[in-house]
């Protein structure tokens, strides 16, 4: 009996300690990064279908098994008529990847945005993307519709970003050139932009400086072919399949 309640009394002191611990490491996150964890991803299976969805934090936080639930996003690479990629520092305050340059503007769709889950030709993803440039990138609502977003592709990986925190998606790669785009980051998602010249690229990524694995898997995988045909993309496109990226 005494042995019963000892061990009943054990497995709540390990529940609560286990709560507060998770509580205490949460408290540590700024306050609208902390805000962005109860956004509800839309989790998919490896095919990209839709089986449900779960909070921000609950996608990417590191499980028993040593992965986050599989998820969709996007990424967008935004090029100006001279050819030249938007990049993105990441604020230090980011709960995965602090600090680390990126594309133009990386994120997730959301289930409980109606719109953003409609599947036909990425249109979900599409809105999602516009809904993210405008809170990272400060560009207006209006100033891209979400048809001008080229979807080019879908790619598959995953990424350990520390011992509590990673990524697993399905990353779906949109286009744009434009030069008529006014641009004012938020500091609390980003530190730094820059303008990159295709013939400096190549320099930037050997060097140091972080790279987000997804950034630096898709310059590996075919980056540098994509950026070379701007004005033919439609000959590279690929709506049929995954590709996996991995290290």
């Amino acid at each position: 009996m005494i042995q019963g309640v000892c061990k009943k009394l054990g497995n709540i002191m390990h529940k609560i300690t286990t709560l507060t611990g998770k509580n205490y490491g949460t408290a540590q996150i700024a306050p609208l990064q902390q805000a962005a964890l109860k956004e509800r991803c839309i989790l998919i299976d490896r095919l990209d279908k839709p089986i449900g969805e779960a909070t921000k934090e609950f996608c990417h936080e590191i499980n028993a098994e040593g992965s986050v639930p599989l998820h969709r996003a996007f990424s967008v690479f935004l090029f100006n008529s001279k050819g030249e990629l938007l990049l993105q520092r990441r604020s230090s305050n980011k709960v995965t990847f602090p600090n680390h340059y990126t594309n133009t503007c990386c994120s997730h769709p959301l289930a409980e945005i109606p719109s953003e889950m409609e599947e036909e030709n990425a249109m979900g993803v599409r809105r999602a993307a516009l809904r993210r440039l405008n809170y990272e990138l400060g560009i207006p609502n209006d100033a891209i519709q979400p048809h001008e977003l080229f979807y080019l592709t879908r790619i598959y990986y995953e990424a350990m970003s520390s011992t509590r925190w990673g990524e697993h998606e399905i990353d779906y790669v949109l286009f744009l050139q434009r030069d008529d785009i006014t641009i004012d980051p938020n500091p609390d998602e980003v530190s730094e932009v820059r303008w990159m010249p295709r013939s400096e690229i190549e320099n930037f990524v050997k060097s140091m400086i972080p790279l987000t694995p997804w950034f630096r898997l898709m310059y590996q995988y075919k980056l540098l072919n994509w950026w070379d045909n701007l004005h033919n993309l439609n000959k590279l496109q690929d709506l049929d399949n995954i590709t996996t990226l991995s290290n």
